[in-house]
């Protein structure tokens, strides 16, 4: 149909050199003016992220469970709950998929490039979700609320065009929640238990729709429960088959890992062997590198910031450093692990029957066959279970958020976005959506626009931020130690 051409050619215009330049340029741009930050505070991060730095000053009691149901109220959870459910809407099939996908068309280079893109990424990362936890408010319910849309409305320079630019993102985000967040993996799980399980798709759509619906109505204090549990283990059931793969083709790693970077900058010289014929430019090694990295990881959209400023903490460089671990998480642990197990297991240059060269998903499967046999397709399929359904619960809070914003703040309309959104899971298992996630992904594409705009406006506030923080933090830990010293 000409109207799904004219969608697919605006999908390919949005996600263009301009987008790609400004994401990727964004990161380089912040990465300099803080100095890396992002990569040489990445140990402080995690240590954040995992809560190895709380100082625990009252003993878990009666207290301590009267202050966490009092975060509850004020719509705040965990840091940590923060984290998990950022990366329950980063990580997603694209992960499983979108990697082989990259390497196919782009070649086993292109794994490189999405590593070095999720590197400058950090630094957007970082600060996009420190000025969202610095910039949120409390909504009329008396609950912490933030994200780009606040941020663009509150400290935007250019007056005018604050709320213009606030609603485009906002309008854009619960677009992207319905699609992306929700119909697309809801068609992916539904395909998954379908090929593998005989599930028919029908009964797939009720099911889910029914977790779904249990689990939203809950708000941000249920499915950060969910995701804090969920995420950890999907992540290393994953890597656990990952870990099998790499493991039986370990003889492979070392010629993998060369051909990979070699491939980057010269894909002629890794023809043949387990890369199979190569015939692919190094500029496409780095378009596809960096597209299906920033898809993957997901920094510079902005949505995670929505999240991030749910997080129970005053300190909004801490929670950055928090969000900036979902990126190294996502593309840099999950990712590689992925395209060097398939590089490793020599898959690449498969056919199937009609003699087309496997990628995506098939190829993935043919992979994990190689070490599990036939179960290694039904591994594969609990893995895309699990990961879109993390991602259907992720994207329902910044949705709905973002929805609350649209509606100026009245968070009665809230109940009605939630059932809409478990609900419309259903339609997303049993009809085909080409032109669904061609529209999301517009959506995702132009969310990007405002969000780098506002953030690189405000780039020396929140490097200043930032630097500021790592200058107490080293100040506090000086006097740490000269106090254990006299103690001593």
């Amino acid at each position: 149909m000409w109207f799904e051409d004219l969608i697919e050619r605006i999908d390919r215009l949005v996600w263009g050199p301009l987008l790609l330049g400004m994401l990727m340029g964004t990161g380089v741009y912040l990465s300099i003016l803080l100095k890396f930050l992002s990569v040489r505070r990445l140990k402080t991060a995690l240590k954040y992220a995992l809560g190895l730095e709380e100082k625990r000053e009252t003993k878990r009691g009666k207290n301590c469970k009267a202050a966490e149901k009092e975060q509850q109220s004020r719509g705040r959870v965990s840091s940590f709950s923060s984290l998990t459910t950022e990366l329950a809407a980063t990580i997603g099939t694209g992960n499983i998929i979108g990697v082989s996908t990259a390497m196919v068309l782009g070649g086993p280079g292109a794994l490189f490039w999405m590593v070095i893109t999720s590197i400058f990424g950090m630094a957007t990362k970082l600060v996009e979700s420190s000025l969202a936890v610095r910039f949120r408010v409390t909504n009329k319910k008396g609950q912490t609320v933030g994200g780009p849309m606040y941020v663009m409305e509150q400290v935007f320079p250019i007056r005018c065009l604050r709320h213009v630019m606030a609603w485009w993102f906002a309008f854009l985000a619960v677009c992207a929640s319905f699609g992306m967040g929700n119909m697309v993996q809801a068609n992916s799980i539904a395909e998954a238990l379908f090929v593998t399980f005989h599930v028919p798709k029908a009964e797939s759509g009720l099911i889910l729709s029914f977790l779904v619906v249990l689990i939203v109505l809950g708000g941000i204090s249920v499915i950060g429960k969910v995701t804090q549990y969920l995420v950890p283990f999907m992540g290393i059931l994953y890597l656990s088959g990952i870990a099998a793969v790499l493991i039986l083709y370990w003889k492979n790693i070392p010629l993998a890992i060369g051909g990979i970077i070699s491939a980057a900058f010269c894909p002629g010289a890794v023809s043949g062997g387990i890369f199979g014929q190569i015939t692919i430019s190094a500029f496409d090694s780095m378009r596809w590198g960096i597209s299906r990295g920033i898809f993957s990881n997901e920094a510079g959209l902005g949505a995670a910031g929505i999240t991030a400023a749910a997080a129970n903490t005053e300190d909004p460089v801490r929670q950055g450093y928090i969000s900036m671990t979902g990126v190294f998480l996502d593309t840099v642990v999950i990712c590689t692990a992925t395209g060097l197990a398939l590089a490793a297991s020599g898959v690449f240059g498969m056919v199937d029957g009609n003699g087309r060269a496997l990628s995506g998903a098939a190829l993935t499967m043919v992979m994990f066959q190689s070490v599990f046999g036939e179960f290694g397709g039904c591994f594969m399929a609990i893995c895309i279970v699990l990961f879109a359904f993390a991602t259907i619960i992720g994207w329902a809070y910044q949705g709905e958020r973002a929805f609350e914003f649209l509606m100026r703040g009245n968070t009665k309309h809230n109940i009605k976005y939630r059932f809409i959104y478990g609900l419309i899971a259903f339609p997303g298992c049993v009809f085909p959506l080409e032109l669904v996630w061609n529209i999301s992904d517009i959506c995702n594409g132009l969310m990007a626009f405002p969000n780098l705009i506002c953030v690189l406006s405000l780039s020396g506030m929140a490097c200043e931020m930032i630097v500021k923080h790592e200058k107490n933090r080293i100040g506090n830990n000086r006097i740490g130690n000269r106090i254990g010293k006299q103690k001593k």
